[in-house]
């Protein structure tokens, strides 16, 4: 299975995000929630307040409100006076108790203002004395003040005193919270934000450090560890369990690599056994059909063992060569078709450091191929470019379908094609000449009518 890390690094980014988004929306719904509540409570608050106020001023003037008398007269100057104009000031009679302090001032200072005649004002302007109250909607707007109002009987007949108190200081109260509040809860939310996606991303570091490793870990360095983090978390659990599949994992590859490495090892003496024999033997079609067999059981021990010493990772013997050589030699010992000739296009001097065992099996693997799959012809190539040796190896046979061109390196894989009894291989042959380049630090790919190797050139 190919780990895709970009997609693994989205994901982990989605979770960031996530955890991000999903703490940010708790906070702000409970800043929100809270901020409501506040603003709920200190308008109840300030209201509430501005009420009492009001019925205080009016508790305080009830007492004296029951002293005021109007006579004929005084009603008939006052229903004469023009609309808009007060009328001469009317004092109460005098009283036998004291008056709180501040009410009998106000009534002796400002006495009774008429300004209708149905209206009278007491000295302080925030309390009214009226038998109208439906006439006193301008005095008291709805919104911009509170007010408290009493029934009470006068010595002119029944009254009502009304008391207000301006709501202006409450709203200034209000518009003080909100500009408070309108910053302040953007600033907080950011805050939130900011510290959830540094301590997530810092949580979630450890496990980017593991799926890298596990990405760069391949079947050649199973010997590889994902780094255990110092905190004692679930993360650490996790990376503990990774190592320990990890060791479990080499311990069966490296058991599966020695059975194969042995078994073909011990299948060479009696398969050349075998075929010596079979030579020896005299010919008949029995014997040219069981020879054939041998040839190929031969050559799958060989591969075999090839693969093994590969998946072994065993150290190459590199020295400076020359690839053209290489190849021409290789090709010219290629499996062959009386109806298929090998042209060669060799540069000179294209050197390189590899192995020449390894890469005289590269080229034999490729020209095998495309020996097998040509109508007439097949080409090798090795010229130097953009600092890389390239080795081309093409054949005008109907080539590799797009969507096969990446399944033919897997092991025993062969297309339908291929897979009659005569067509010859096992499946294995391209995937070694992969490995092969991949272990020169090259690359093996299929492009246009043939295969194309690449590898550093050596400027030493």
């Amino acid at each position: 299975m190919t780990i895709e890390p970009n997609r693994l690094a989205g994901g982990l980014s989605s979770v960031r995000l996530r955890a991000t988004a999903a703490a940010t929306l708790v906070v702000a719904l409970a800043l929100g929630a809270a901020a409501l509540v506040l603003i709920m409570a200190l308008r109840g608050t300030l209201e509430s307040s501005a009420d009492a106020a009001a019925a205080r001023k009016v508790s305080a003037v009830l007492p004296y409100a029951e002293t005021i008398e109007l006579s004929a007269t005084e009603a008939a100057q006052a229903a004469e006076a023009p609309p808009g104009r007060a009328a001469e000031p009317l004092k109460p009679p005098a009283r036998t108790e004291p008056a709180p302090a501040g009410v009998s001032a106000l009534i002796r200072a400002g006495e009774v203002q008429l300004t209708d005649g149905t209206v009278a004002r007491i000295a302080d302007p925030d309390v009214l004395l009226t038998r109208r109250a439906d006439a006193v909607e301008n005095w008291a707007a709805s919104g911009q003040y509170a007010v408290a109002k009493a029934q009470v009987a006068t010595a002119a007949g029944p009254a009502v005193v009304l008391g207000r108190v301006s709501l202006e200081g409450a709203e200034e109260a209000l518009n003080t919270l909100y500009g408070a509040l309108l910053p302040g809860v953007p600033a907080v939310l950011l805050v939130v934000a900011g510290m959830t996606w540094l301590s997530v991303g810092r949580a979630l570091g450890p496990v980017a450090a593991i799926r890298a490793k596990v990405a760069d870990i391949t079947a050649r360095d199973l010997h590889q560890r994902v780094p255990v983090p110092s905190s004692k978390d679930e993360i650490a659990a996790l990376a503990t369990t990774v190592n320990g599949t990890l060791d479990r994992l080499e311990t069966a590859v490296e058991r599966h690599k020695r059975f194969v490495a042995d078994a073909a090892h011990e299948l060479r003496s009696p398969i050349a056994t075998l075929r010596a024999r079979l030579e020896l033997a005299e010919s008949s079609e029995l014997t040219v059909e069981a020879l054939a067999d041998v040839e190929r059981l031969q050559s799958l021990a060989a591969d075999l063992l090839m693969l093994a010493k590969l998946d072994a990772g065993e150290p190459l013997r590199a020295a400076e060569l020359d690839l053209g050589q290489v190849a021409a030699e290789a090709s010219l010992r290629a499996r062959r078709r009386p109806e298929v000739r090998v042209e060669l296009d060799v540069e000179p001097d294209v050197v390189m450091r590899g192995s020449s065992a390894h890469l005289d099996r590269l080229v034999t693997n490729l020209a095998d191929n495309a020996v097998r799959h040509a109508a007439s012809t097949v080409r090798v190539r090795v010229a130097a470019e953009d600092g890389q040796a390239v080795l081309e190896v093409c054949d005008d046979g109907p080539g590799i379908p797009p969507e096969h061109r990446e399944a033919v390196f897997d092991r025993f894989t062969r297309l339908d094609e291929a897979r009659a009894r005569d067509a010859g291989g096992a499946g294995l042959g391209l995937p070694i000449a992969r490995d092969i380049a991949l272990l020169h630090e090259g690359s093996l790919v299929y492009a246009g009518s043939g295969f194309v190797a690449r590898f550093p050139l050596d400027h030493g």
